[in-house]
């Protein structure tokens, strides 16, 4: 049994949350890395949306999980978040993008576009065929519309040493890329090695600037302070499901949204985002803890040992790899802060 994690401190309640809204689980393809359960239909319903809205402090809300076009009422959801003060995204291998009007689609302060890898054929590969040519056309749209565009990958042992050639693609669209660690939902098939989770962004720091690193472990390696959001803090995720997580990727089926209702900004105290806070005994004395915070809490969830070390962190196997990272421009982004994720910009 490993030792219990060390207990964190409670945030600011006072503080609004990124808030991700998976409104269905339905998706027009069937990638095998995917974190959604496909084995059922699940939907929010708009009273499911304003009643989250109007009682919880909300800054900006990305629409993800599966494909928000397949929902049948995904225009009257969108019309509703439209009229709300916040910085609105949405994730999207390009159907959703395409299945709306020009007018509804200008009203998105950022669509990310799920780009896995730098072919074509290796796109459409995995995720279906056209998938690529969807995703590109749907991106130059965007663009003609004055909508700002992130491309966002799964770092996997497929691609992670090829990343940079997705953020040069980005580019041509000034767009970032959107960094993500495949985390062991439904499979380990794609989980990257230790020395390849490290390898890639060796790789691809070499040729792209950092626009921000929410990666607990990358980020103390590359030198970074603390970060002032992150899961368990600052993000709350409602699943298809009506249930509610601190983390997309954390295991279980969630609280019931009767709890975040009731909760309202003080879910924050609830058990799953205090261990999605929590830093593991052996981690109490590390030089880098204000910045590693313990690792990724949702991957050490994932693993059953939440109270154990990430697997990826180098200073339990005494180990050591420093990252030399270049910092990019501000820029304006609604999820900067809100998920373990990294954003960079390729060099020109």
């Amino acid at each position: 049994m490993s030792a219990p994690a060390i207990a964190s401190p409670r945030p600011d309640n006072a503080a609004a949350f990124a808030l991700g809204l998976g409104l269905t689980n339905e998706c027009n393809l069937a990638c095998a890395f995917c974190y959604r359960d496909a084995s059922r239909v699940d939907r929010l319903t708009l009273d499911n949306v304003r009643a989250i809205m109007e009682r919880v402090p909300v800054r900006s809300v990305n629409l993800g999980t599966g494909e928000n076009g397949l929902h049948p009422d995904f225009g009257p959801i969108l019309a509703y978040l439209r009229a709300q003060p916040i910085k609105l995204t949405m994730t999207t291998n390009g159907y959703s993008a395409a299945a709306l009007p020009d007018a509804d689609l200008a009203a998105f302060k950022d669509i990310e576009f799920s780009l896995d890898y730098p072919t074509e054929a290796e796109q459409d590969g995995q995720r279906g065929p056209g998938n690529w040519r969807l995703l590109h056309e749907q991106a130059a749209r965007c663009r003609r519309l004055g909508v700002p565009v992130t491309f966002i990958a799964v770092m996997m042992q497929s691609n992670f040493d090829r990343l940079a050639d997705i953020a040069a693609i980005a580019q041509a669209y000034d767009a970032p890329l959107r960094v993500n660690v495949y985390q062991s939902v439904r499979t380990d098939t794609f989980a990257l090695t230790y020395e390849q989770y490290w390898s890639g962004f060796e790789r691809l720091f070499e040729r792209t600037d950092v626009i921000a690193i929410g990666e607990p472990l990358v980020r103390a390696m590359a030198g970074l302070p603390p970060r002032r959001g992150g899961c368990g803090v600052a993000t709350v995720r409602v699943t298809p499901r009506a249930t509610v997580q601190p983390c997309v990727y954390w295991p279980g089926a969630g609280a019931p949204l009767d709890i975040l209702l009731d909760a309202g900004s003080d879910i924050a105290a609830t058990q799953p985002f205090a261990d999605a806070r929590s830093v593991p005994q052996t981690c109490g004395d590390c030089a880098h803890l204000t910045a590693c915070g313990g690792g990724c809490a949702g991957r050490r969830r994932l693993m059953g040992a939440l109270g154990k070390a990430d697997p990826y962190c180098p200073i339990v196997r005494g180990d050591k790899r420093p990252l030399t990272i270049r910092l990019a421009a501000a820029r304006e982004m609604p999820k900067l802060e809100s998920a373990c994720t990294t954003i960079v910009m390729a060099r020109a």
